[in-house]
Order: C-alpha cells, then sequence, then structure tokens
C-alpha cells in the first residue's frame, strides 16, 4: 500500500530525528575522509568544487519542484520564509564551489585532496531528505499563516537576524580559508576575528544560521534541521580542533575552542 504523502512526510521526520543522534555518536568514533581528513581507498574521487556542486543541488532544484504543489504555494509568507533557505544554498551550489576553485587554481595551485564519489552520494540523499522536509512544512503544512495573530513577524524577523549573523560569520571564516589556501603551501594556522575563539568558526556559523532557520518556521522540520547539523559539525569541528594541535603544536593558541566560544 503506498504512503500518503503526510506519511511519508511524518515518517522522514523521525528518520531525520534519528540520523541526528547516530551521526554525533558515529562521527565521535569515524571521521569522513574529506578535507584534512581525507584517506585513501575510498573509491572513485571528484574534486571539492564539482562536489559541492553536486551534493548541493537538490537544494535549490528540489524547492523549485515541490514548491508549486503546497496549498501555500501563492502565500507571499510562505514565499517569504522559504528565501533564507534559498539564499544559503545558492550561495553554497553556485558561489561557493567558484570560490573554492579559484582558491585552488590561482597561483597554480592544486586542490589538497579530492572528495569521493561515496561521500557526494551520502551529501546528495541527506540532502534530498532534508530540502523535502523543509519545503513541505513551509509550502503545504504549516497551517498557521493566518491565524497566529502576528506571531509570524515576530519569530520571521527574529529568526532572520539569527540566520543573517550565522550566515555572516560562516562566510567570512570561509574567506579567511580560501585566502589562506590562495597562498599555498600548505595548511596554516587561521588568525584574527572568530578564529581567536574557535577553530571552526565556519561551523559555528553554520549552526547559528539553522538556529535562526528554525526559529523562523517554528517547527519540528526546522529544529530536525538544526539538530542534525550541530550532531554533525559538533563532533567534526572537534576533530580539527585535535588535528590542528597535533599538526601545530605549541604554535597553535592554546585558550581557542573546537566550535562554540568559551564552551566547546
Amino acid at each position: 500500500m503506498a504512503l500518503s504523502d503526510q506519511s511519508l512526510f511524518h515518517y522522514s521526520l523521525l528518520t531525520f530525528y534519528l540520523l541526528g543522534p547516530l551521526t554525533f555518536v558515529a562521527l565521535k568514533f569515524f571521521q569522513l575522509p574529506y578535507g584534512r581528513h581525507h584517506r585513501l581507498g575510498w573509491g572513485f574521487t571528484v574534486s571539492p568544487p564539482l562536489a559541492w556542486f553536486l551534493f548541493e543541488t537538490p537544494s535549490i532544484l528540489l524547492p523549485l519542484l515541490l514548491f508549486p504543489l503546497g496549498q501555500h504555494f501563492t502565500n507571499l509568507k510562505a514565499l517569504l520564509l522559504m528565501s533564507p533557505y534559498l539564499l544559503h544554498y545558492f550561495h553554497r551550489t553556485c558561489i561557493y564551489p567558484l570560490r573554492v576553485y579559484h582558491s585552488t587554481t590561482q597561483q597554480n595551485t592544486k586542490t589538497t585532496s579530492a572528495v569521493s564519489v561515496s561521500m557526494v552520494l551520502l551529501a546528495f540523499m541527506l540532502q534530498v531528505l532534508n530540502t523535502y522536509l523543509q519545503t513541505r512544512w513551509v509550502s503545504h503544512y504549516k497551517h498557521d499563516y493566518n491565524s497566529d495573530g502576528g506571531l509570524f513577524w515576530w519569530k520571521f524577523f527574529g529568526g532572520l537576524v539569527v540566520f543573517l549573523w550565522g550566515m555572516r560569520i560562516n562566510m567570512w571564516a570561509d574567506t579567511v580559508l580560501l585566502g589562506l589556501k590562495r597562498e599555498g603551501g600548505g595548511y596554516k594556522v587561521p588568525r584574527g576575528g572568530w578564529f581567536e575563539l574557535v577553530s571552526c568558526p565556519n561551523y559555528f556559523g553554520e549552526m547559528v544560521e539553522w538556529l535562526g532557520w528554525a526559529v523562523m518556521t517554528w517547527s519540528w522540520a526546522g529544529f530536525s534541521f538544526f539538530l542534525f547539523t550541530c550532531s554533525n559539525l559538533v563532533p567534526r569541528a572537534c576533530a580539527h580542533h585535535k588535528w590542528y594541535l597535533k599538526k601545530f603544536g605549541e604554535d597553535y593558541p592554546n585558550n581557542r575552542k573546537a566550535v562554540i566560544p568559551f564552551f566547546i
């Protein structure tokens, strides 16, 4: 018997909530082999810019397919609510890969590590699941656009401020890291700004973004994305922090935390 759309949505949401804790536990013992944790033996690989473009693509294309099917397709509040999500992923899908490509080709430098196709497929499937949940909630299952007594605007603008603040931190940190990559000569200690507080301000910024999204949508779907983001990025940031300490030793600032200032 075929699942109804509502059942599919509920089971997908439950799956995403289960994936969060499982991901957190798994990443405490095993780091996915890309970036500075790249390892051989994972099959065919693609360049990092192409990998970013491929596995982020569902976050742009799927809303274009699903949003018109929702009952709130013509609701301006729904369209406005979906726009920060699309803004983030337009940058991640179209702009950020070009920045990575530029940073690895300038001055004849090469990418330090490729990304295995298996990792790209895993990320692609997770993006399909998450984008389905966020898009269907905003475009179809959110039912209080016109009956919440004006709370929509408080939640939207409050969450938007948090979202844009996080996005600014994320993009600034990416700019610093890509600048170091353009200089060549291997990994260096990032300096300045948020890097004086944490090893991975790019991850901190992304977690702040999706906290803002959870506030804007005020939904179990939005919170599931925030929870999964933290479950994925906190252990990876801790692994990055240990990697920095091991590689640079006493030259690495010992007062930095991994990802959350003054805490983790």
